[in-house]
């Protein structure tokens, strides 16, 4: 679902807006892909790419607990958020400042990347630079397609987010995790329930992983160590082989323009055969200027 408010009370409409808060890693790493990064006045802890984002921007907290003091005080005349920010009475809060608040809907899917960039191209009137770069993704997206086929024998991978009193927090259905392992040509061997749950051990080891995977995130990241000695991990193929990938989160996770290269990196990291029919090189949303 898309909500948005066209005119600030102001009376500025949002592609006239100069002062813009973009919250959700993805919606501002378009921003900056689509040139227009001299509009934006703050950010979330999510927002990590571009690197120069999170040092240059002010930072209005974790997107599903913000607070409206600290983004009114930064005046906004826009405020971009992905589905799912929050929470419900901040988003009231600023609704009844009469700040402009457009809501880009969170689909872990291709189609779902091509929308955030027509939703925001859209909002900051920049339409054609939201075709430029739409562009370029579907050509990286066909072109991981492509090396997708040519996997036959498909790994079982298992995202772990955490550990919870011993206990792996683990990916299901309908979350990133599990498409962006379909996207890299693998099948997420948690499939059986949706969202993050607990794994028991007996549950973890009927998964039989081959693979585990999981985000850096520097000093909290897990580490294999910590995965391998685990008593239901230490019994899975995974364990046995030491196959162990760690990845950005928000590279790996964020489904924007990069999304296509995150999944051909992890589909190398899963099937090393495939690096040699690799076609993509150089994804285009990095090589292409979408910027004027």
């Amino acid at each position: 679902m898309l909500v948005t408010t066209a005119v600030s009370a102001a009376g500025i409409r949002n592609t006239q807006a100069k002062r813009i808060i973009t919250v959700g890693g993805a919606l501002t790493e378009i921003v900056y892909a689509l040139g227009l990064e001299n509009r934006l006045v703050g950010i979330d802890t999510t927002s990590l790419y571009p690197p120069e984002a999170l040092r240059q921007k002010p930072n209005v907290g974790y997107m599903r607990q913000l607070s409206a003091e600290g983004v009114l005080g930064l005046d906004p005349e826009l405020i971009i958020v992905a589905e799912g920010s929050g929470p419900k009475e901040t988003l009231a809060v600023l609704g009844e400042a009469k700040v402009p608040i457009v809501t880009v809907p969170e689909s872990f899917s291709e189609a779902g990347i091509l929308e955030r960039i027509r939703v925001v191209a859209r909002e900051l009137g920049v339409e054609q630079r939201g075709e430029c770069l739409s562009e370029a993704v579907t050509k990286d997206l066909a072109a991981m397609r492509k090396l997708r086929d040519q996997v036959s024998d498909k790994r079982r991978v298992m995202f772990v987010i955490s550990f919870v009193n011993g206990r792996a927090m683990v990916a299901g259905r309908k979350t990133a995790a599990h498409e962006i392992i379909a996207l890299a040509g693998g099948i997420n061997a948690a499939d059986n329930h949706d969202g993050y749950k607990p794994l028991s051990e007996e549950a973890i080891v009927a998964a039989k992983p081959d693979v585990v995977l999981v985000m850096q995130r520097g000093t909290d990241s897990i580490s294999s160590e910590t995965v391998f000695a685990n008593a239901a991990f230490a019994l899975t193929p995974a364990a046995r082989d030491k196959s162990f990938i760690a990845m950005d989160g928000l590279y790996l996770l964020g489904f924007g323009p990069r999304t296509a290269a995150a999944a051909r990196d992890l589909a190398v990291s899963l099937y090393p055969a495939l690096a040699a029919k690799d076609e993509m090189g150089k994804p285009r949303v990095l090589s292409v200027n979408c910027r004027q």
